[in-house]
C-alpha cells in the first residue's frame, strides 16, 4: 500500500521529535514551522518539504497533523483563507496531537466534516524522547473508520495507541489525566516544602510515603528535583501545567460541574507564574512552596 502523504504543523520539542520519527519510517512530509526553526531545519535536512501556509500543507497532504500548545493556536491554523480547512483534500484526516478544549475539538470536527474530511483528537502521553523513539501514548478519538485508516501511522509514533470513542473523548481524558497529575505533583511539592518548615528530612519523608500506597511515578518525578536537584524527570513547564488545569476547569464549567480539587493546583501555579516561575518545571513548584513557607 502507498504510504499517505503527511503534513505536520508545530515543530516544537515534541512535534520535531515526532517528525524525525516519521522520517525514520520513510514517510513523505510537508512541514510548517514557527518562530523557532530548529525543528524545521532538521526536517528539511532529511528531505521534508516546507510549506508557506497551513492551507498549502493541507493541499499537499492526506493526513494533516498538528502539535500545538493551545486550542487558540489550533483554531488559528484551521481557519481563514490560509488555513487547513481552506486547503483540505477530500477524504483527508486532520489529527490534533495537542491538549485542547473538547468543545473546540467538536466544533472543528464539524467544520472539517463539512469540508469533506475527518477530524481526530489524539493527545499524547510521555516525553519528546519517547516521541523520537515511537514510544508515545496516543489517546485517539473520533471516527473508527478514520482511526483504522491512520492507525499504521499512529503505530509508527506510539507504543500504546488507544481509540477512546467519539471525537473530543481523547481531549477530555487528557484533561482529566493532567488535572490529576498536576494536583498530585503540587501536593507532593508542598509536602516536601512542609517537611522543610517542620525540620524533617526530605528523603526521610519520601521513604515513608513511598513505602505505602501513595507511591507513584509522579511522586518520584517531584522527588527527583526535591532531593536530587534533577528537574528533567518531569519535563513539563509550570505554565503548561497551569494551562491544562485551566482547560480542565473550563471543561468542567461547560459541563456544569463545580470542580473543587482543581482549585488548589490552579491557584498555586497561577501565583508561581505571577512570581516569574512559569518557565520552570512543575517539579520546581517545591521551591515556590518552600519560599512561601519561609515568609
Amino acid at each position: 500500500m502507498t504510504q499517505p502523504k503527511i503534513g505536520f504543523i508545530g515543530l516544537g520539542l515534541m512535534g520535531s521529535a515526532m517528525v524525525q520519527r516519521l522520517l525514520d519510517k520513510g514517510h513523505t512530509l510537508t512541514v510548517l514551522g514557527n518562530r523557532d526553526r530548529t525543528g524545521v531545519e532538521a526536517a528539511l535536512g532529511r528531505g521534508a518539504t516546507e510549506a508557506d501556509t497551513a492551507r498549502d500543507v493541507a493541499q499537499a497532504s492526506d493526513i494533516v497533523m498538528l502539535c500545538m500548545g493551545t486550542s487558540e493556536q489550533v483554531e488559528a491554523r484551521m481557519h481563514g483563507p490560509d488555513g487547513i480547512i481552506a486547503g483540505l483534500r477530500d477524504g483527508a484526516t486532520v489529527i490534533d496531537f495537542g491538549t485542547s478544549l473538547p468543545g473546540s475539538t467538536r466544533s472543528l470536527a464539524s467544520e472539517v466534516a463539512k469540508a469533506g474530511g475527518t477530524y481526530l483528537d489524539a493527545p499524547l502521553g510521555r516525553t519528546p524522547s519517547h516521541g523520537r523513539e515511537g514510544q508515545l501514548n496516543i489517546m485517539c478519538a473520533g471516527s473508527e473508520a478514520a482511526f483504522a485508516s491512520v492507525r499504521p501511522v499512529l503505530d509508527d509514533l506510539g507504543e500504546n495507541v488507544f481509540h477512546l470513542g467519539e471525537v473530543g473523548s481523547g481531549h477530555t481524558i487528557k484533561l482529566i489525566n493532567n488535572f490529576f497529575g498536576m494536583t498530585v505533583a503540587n501536593a507532593m511539592a508542598e509536602a516536601f516544602a512542609m517537611a522543610d518548615r517542620a525540620g524533617v528530612d526530605r528523603q526521610a519523608l519520601f521513604d515513608v510515603m513511598a513505602a505505602g500506597p501513595l507511591r507513584s511515578g509522579m511522586m518520584e518525578f517531584v522527588k527527583a528535583y526535591a532531593v536530587e536537584g534533577d528537574a528533567t524527570k518531569l519535563a513539563f513547564s509550570i505554565r503548561n501545567g497551569h494551562k491544562d488545569v485551566g482547560y480542565y476547569r473550563e471543561m468542567a464549567a461547560e459541563l456544569g460541574a463545580d470542580t473543587m480539587m482543581s482549585d488548589g493546583a490552579h491557584r498555586a501555579m497561577s501565583a508561581a507564574i505571577e512570581d516569574g516561575r512559569g518557565d520552570g518545571m512543575v517539579s520546581q513548584m517545591v521551591d515556590f512552596y518552600a519560599d512561601r513557607f519561609k515568609a
